[in-house]
């Protein structure tokens, strides 16, 4: 303490100025960490939309490659008949067709089956997809849908979701991949 024409002068912070500056920061730094987790969960869910987009380019490549299958009647079609739920357990086991085995194109097909269904049990929690002829690929109220119209002529699409964190279930497809000449 200073004196200064016999007055005393107190230089210093108050306790509740302390606590006041205290408590903007603590403010600061829990607005910060709370940026910093949705900015993680984007990035998850971006690497997770990027991965099911990949997957569903993937087995619409594999379909492209197995023409024979394609040019059937969608009834005898292993790739019109996938509609896989992850939460129902490991997809149907089918034969190897790696390398130089010697597969049909039926064989082949439901390899490509199960090869994409097992990625998808892998790599997305409580994922689905789904592979059919589908013209509107939107519902009534323009959201994504996971039936189809079956119309014959119409592109096979090929369908994926998973749940999100705290979904209960999958909810609407978060990819949906029309195959453009697909249709035979």
């Amino acid at each position: 303490m200073r004196l200064q024409s016999g007055c005393a002068i107190h230089a210093g912070f108050t306790l509740v100025e302390v606590l006041v500056a205290l408590f903007v920061v603590a403010l600061g730094i829990a607005g910060a960490a709370g940026l910093q987790m949705l900015a993680v969960r984007a990035a998850r869910d971006a690497a997770r939309l990027a991965d099911g987009t990949r997957l569903a380019w993937s087995l619409g490549e594999r379909m492209r490659a197995n023409g024979l299958v394609l040019s059937r009647p969608d009834d005898a079609d292993p790739y019109l008949q996938l509609d896989y739920d992850a939460v129902s357990g490991a997809p149907a086991v089918a034969a190897s067709c790696y390398a130089d085995t010697a597969c049909d194109p039926d064989d082949l097909a439901r390899f490509d089956v199960f090869d994409v269904s097992t990625a998808l049990a892998a790599s997305f929690p409580g994922g689905r997809i789904r592979v059919c002829r589908d013209a509107a690929l939107l519902d009534a109220t323009g959201v994504p849908d996971w039936t189809c119209d079956g119309r014959v002529g119409a592109p096979v699409v090929v369908k994926i979701g998973w749940r999100a964190q705290g979904d209960a279930a999958t909810g609407a497809p978060k990819v949906m991949l029309p195959l453009a000449g697909a249709t035979p």
